[in-house]
């Protein structure tokens, strides 16, 4: 009886030491780390577990980084350190932190960008969301061989680049980048805007083209349907587009307040006073509102434009010349009474 009792008492003081072992293991491993918001940690190619740990302390504000040392070294972190960027979340604990790490499960980067002329503006703003450099995505984009196998042209390749979120990898390579982009225009161009695409008898990269222009000629949404009407009818009925932003664009200056004869006297296939038609590719990579814009386009006899003499940002549209040259007539003297020099 009292051998039993004594084989009973041992079995329970055994079970009581488990289970209390068990909870500060548990304590050990799952305690949250004490986070007040959202941080990200990034791994560099060659960074070790000590580069790794002081950033986990610098930046995360972990408490009881010997906790974290321990369940790493039991994991073996120090062979497997894999680049890429973590988010360190409220409640996170210590293990999952681990798990990560040692697992290369690293967050995803919302990848945007948005306003941008050029593909080396774009590469800048691509390389400071990324680890990769500008210099290197930039001279991926330029690559003739991937232009020439999706037969774009050394000036519609731009078109590509539709600005929106998207989720990448920080560690990601460049040509995985172009590979992204190029998927999500792929996806972007749905039956849909191919359809509308065919109406307005343009190519998918012609309608980039005049959504770049339209663009540059306002930033009203409201207002870029009915400019985009504008220009395509003076695409049908063979009509220079006489487009002030494509000769700032053959000049390579933006900054021009107003374009003079000498401007458009230049010898350039982006100047529209002089070739018609579009130019040879986008002179902006224009949004995904002026892209549905040139696809949606207002339906009227417009043919001119000018900006409205009440400096709201708009543009007065007529359908002759001599309106058209009325509305430029009250928009320069408004200038003048203002003292304002274009």
């Amino acid at each position: 009886m009292k051998r039993s009792s004594s084989r009973l008492l041992k079995l329970c003081l055994m079970a009581i030491a488990i289970y209390v072992a068990g909870n500060l293991f548990m304590t050990f491993v799952k305690s949250p780390c004490k986070i007040e918001k959202t941080v990200s940690i990034y791994v560099r190619p060659g960074d070790n577990q000590e580069k790794v740990l002081k950033q986990l302390v610098e930046v995360g504000k972990i408490k009881h980084p010997r906790r974290l040392v321990k369940l790493l070294n039991f994991l073996d972190y120090k062979e497997n350190v894999h680049p890429g960027r973590y988010d360190l979340t409220p409640g996170i604990s210590n293990f999952r932190i681990a798990k990560n790490l040692k697992s290369g499960l690293q967050t995803p980067v919302k990848l945007t960008f948005n306003n941008i002329r050029t593909v080396e503006a774009l590469s800048g703003r691509l390389s400071k969301q990324l680890m990769i450099d500008s210099l290197s995505i930039l001279n991926c984009f330029r690559d003739h061989a991937w232009r020439n196998m999706k037969n774009y042209t050394a000036g519609n390749y731009m078109c590509i680049f539709i600005p929106n979120t998207y989720d990448i990898y920080w560690n990601t390579t460049p040509q995985k980048l172009l590979d992204l982009l190029q998927r999500e225009y792929d996806k972007f161009w749905n039956d849909n805007r191919k359809a509308e695409a065919e109406k307005i008898d343009l190519t998918q990269a012609e309608v980039s083209t005049l959504a770049s222009i339209v663009e540059e000629e306002t930033n009203k949404a409201d207002e870029m349907p009915k400019v985009a009407g504008l220009y395509l009818n003076r695409l049908r009925i063979d009509m220079p587009l006489q487009a002030d932003p494509t000769v700032k664009f053959a000049v390579g200056d933006f900054t021009i307040k107003r374009i003079l004869r000498e401007h458009t006297k230049i010898s350039s296939p982006y100047n529209t006073y002089k070739n018609l038609g579009l130019p040879p590719g986008p002179i902006r990579i224009p949004s995904i509102q002026a892209i549905d814009a040139v696809l949606m386009p207002m339906h009227h006899s417009y043919l001119f434009m000018c900006a409205k003499d009440d400096f709201s940002g708009y543009h007065a549209f007529a359908t002759t010349l001599s309106q058209h040259n009325r509305n430029a007539k009250a928009y320069h003297q408004a200038l003048n009474n203002n003292g304002i020099l274009e």
